[in-house]
């Protein structure tokens, strides 16, 4: 019945993660479980015997949630 391979899975993981990033009310929290939800998709991109765009474009999420999250910590110092 749910024959679904491990590649689809972190694919289907990947799309729920970055939804639920996007309920979130904390601009902060929505970049960190986006992060997550980018990290999911580079692996899946890497699972499809690399699919770049998948890769590239999640990289660039995942490098711009890393900045401003970065910026917003080391200004509370």
């Amino acid at each position: 019945m749910f024959d679904i391979e491990l590649t689809e899975w972190v694919g289907y993981l990947a799309s729920v993660v970055l939804m639920i990033s996007f309920l979130m009310k904390n601009i902060n929290t929505l970049r960190i479980i986006n992060s997550f939800g980018a990290i999911l998709f580079i692996i899946y991109g890497i699972m499809l015997a690399i699919s770049w765009p998948i890769i590239i474009t999640n990289t660039f999420i995942l490098g711009v949630n890393i900045f401003y999250l970065n910026k917003h910590f080391s200004q509370k110092k």
